[in-house]
């Protein structure tokens, strides 16, 4: 039967036809979708984690029992991930394990752009790379029987193209067996004490060299050959557009790309006059092809920033055929041109009408700390016109980093900004450390009783389990208690009043506390209570208190003097009152 499907749907639907048994993930885009999938199937065991590292360890641990195991993230996850990732490397499985990674070229929604296929090579670990939906799922599959035959995780790396893109996929049914739990004692294997790990390493660099064999007879890593004046090597979502922009030229497509296939791209390169490696991110392709005494054309035409597109590779068509090297026009690529005469306006991104975090930012800013922030949607207080965050780092970093500022001697308020699912997530151990070690900071989560950012997922605090079972709710005020700070504080975002007074009582109390808003997502919970607001244009003078919200849902518009005054736009007003609190000349009101 065939559907369509994304990547994401794709790669859980691979899982399933696979056997995985337990699969366990922190979410994030663009990986988030893997598990809400997978989560539909029976038979199978999902959970959402506290974060990466926990996730990972609880697939490693799945995979000693025999069955097949699975985590997904995406790319900085990874980074909190890493620990365990390079033991695992040598204690190798049992049943199969694999890690699905989910990269962000052009940074749509992370704080950094990396490559992940840096881990591979830094864990000694095969990596695979799909280049569709279809290829998702297969890549599954393969993925598992790589990692039970050769004793070793496997990452699947996956791109936010490839993860959020549709296309037509074969599916199959789960005819994989169905095993039962087991465990057999292997400290010699499992434990990585160092007399025991020693051996392990042995048996990592012993495994990378059946690896290297099989990587060259690989089947899905195919050449596909054309004019033979140029030989591109290319892999994962790069591949599709090269079919695009370079139909007609050798192709060499790469899908288990570490380890590198040396002998494969020895016999490709023999056959072509020139080639081009086209990659997104870093020259991880290149760097290979130059370590084999080959000059490829590569970073001076594909960019090493951002994220790929068919334009670039139709400039760099253009640039390669004024060498002579191939010619310009294919009946695909002279009809494809993306570029467009009239761009679309920008559209940042904004908190929505309502949000409870805007109370708090605005607030915030009127006592001029130094404000440390970290991830989550509350990242855009830190834009215009709001502008009160000082920096971001990565998950959890709004605690522990503040608490560095803090430590400096700085004669200033130190605030650290944080969500629930981010405290949760990394945050406690940076609480932990401020009682520990006597901070004089102020820690403000940002309750909003779910993880907005990513989708509206259940974390901890909330106590409900992805597969929506009632769990134990993680109160935020007994991680602060049981860390050593005596200051907690629950307080309205929406009473501006009673946000600033206790706002004004702890930044210059020269101690720790923890200030904890509290109010549910406006996109879960609509507050039924409130009503709409609107502006009294006869009253309005126009200071512009009001905008400086940042509320989609306040407007500007011209009276009938010609002179703009506040609209507030009804079909986006959720009610929420704060901009009424800010209007120093009472013209926002409830509407009548």
């Amino acid at each position: 039967m065939k559907k369509l499907l994304s990547g994401n749907e794709a790669f859980a639907r691979g899982a399933y036809e696979s056997g995985v048994k337990v699969a366990a993930a922190y979410p994030g885009t663009p990986s988030t979708e893997i598990l809400e999938n997978l989560s539909r199937y029976d038979g199978v065991y999902v959970e959402w984690a506290p974060n990466e590292k926990v996730a990972l360890e609880v697939a490693i641990g799945a995979s000693f029992t025999g069955i097949r195991a699975m985590a997904t993230m995406k790319h900085v996850g990874l980074n909190v991930a890493a620990d365990p990732l390079m033991t695992v490397s040598y204690t190798g499985v049992e049943g199969g394990l694999v890690i699905v990674v989910a990269d962000d070229p052009g940074m749509h929604s992370s704080q950094n752009e990396q490559d992940s296929r840096n881990y591979a090579r830094f864990a000694k670990i095969p990596l695979l790379e799909p280049s569709d939906s279809d290829e998702a799922r297969r890549f599954l599959g393969l993925a598992f029987e790589i990692s039970e035959k050769y004793d070793t995780p496997v990452i699947v790396r996956s791109t936010t193209r490839i993860s959020h893109s549709k296309g037509i996929v074969n599916l199959e049914e789960r005819t994989f067996e169905d095993r039962s739990p087991s465990y057999r004692r292997q400290p010699s294997k499992y434990l990585m004490v160092p007399s025991y790990a020693r051996n392990r390493r042995i048996a990592v660099e012993e495994r990378s060299k059946k690896l290297r064999e099989l990587v060259n007879t690989f089947s899905e890593n195919k050449i596909i050959r054309g004019d033979s004046r140029l030989g591109v090597i290319t892999s994962s979502i790069s591949y599709q557009y090269v079919r695009e922009a370079f139909r007609d030229v050798s192709i060499l497509k790469l899908s288990l790309s570490y380890p590198f296939p040396d002998k494969r791209a020895r016999e490709f390169m023999s056959e072509v006059e020139n080639v081009f490696i086209v990659e997104e991110l870093d020259p991880f392709i290149e760097e290979h092809v130059r370590a084999l005494g080959e000059n490829p054309v590569g970073t001076e035409l594909v960019p090493r920033i951002g994220e790929l597109n068919p334009d670039i590779l139709l400039d760099a068509r253009a640039h390669l055929a004024s060498r002579g090297i191939l010619d310009m026009d294919t009946p695909k690529a002279s009809k494809m041109k993306l570029k467009q005469d009239f761009p679309l306006p920008a559209r940042p991104p904004v908190l929505c009408p309502g949000c409870a975090h805007r109370g708090v930012f605005y607030t915030l800013k009127q006592f001029n700390p130094v404000i440390i922030g970290d991830i989550g949607c509350y990242s855009l207080g830190g834009l215009a016109p709001l502008d009160s965050m000082d920096a971001i780092i990565c998950m959890g970093a709004g605690v522990s980093t503040a608490m560095g500022v803090a430590k400096s001697g700085l004669d200033r308020p130190v605030v650290g900004i944080v969500g629930d699912s981010t405290f949760f997530h990394s945050g406690i151990t940076g609480l932990l450390d401020i009682g520990y070690n006597n901070g004089n900071l102020t820690i403000i989560v940002l309750d909003n009783r779910v993880t907005a950012m990513t989708g509206h997922q259940q974390n901890p605090g909330t106590g409900i389990t992805l597969s929506g079972e009632r769990g134990f709710q993680a109160r935020i005020e007994k991680f602060a208690e049981a860390s050593g700070i005596n200051r907690i504080r629950v307080f309205d975002p929406y009473d501006l009043a009673q946000t600033a007074e206790v706002m004004k009582e702890e930044l210059h109390r020269g101690q720790a506390s923890i200030l904890i808003s509290r109010r549910p997502c406006v996109l879960i919970e609509k507050n039924e209570e409130f009503t709409l607001y609107s502006v009294d244009a006869e009253t309005c003078r126009a200071c512009g208190k009001c905008l400086k919200l940042g509320c989609p849902a306040i407007e500007k518009k011209n009276n009938a003097d010609g002179k703009w005054v506040a609209f507030i736009n009804q079909t986006l007003c959720t009610g929420c009152s704060v901009c009424a609190q800010v209007c120093p000349f009472d013209a926002i009101g409830e509407s009548k």
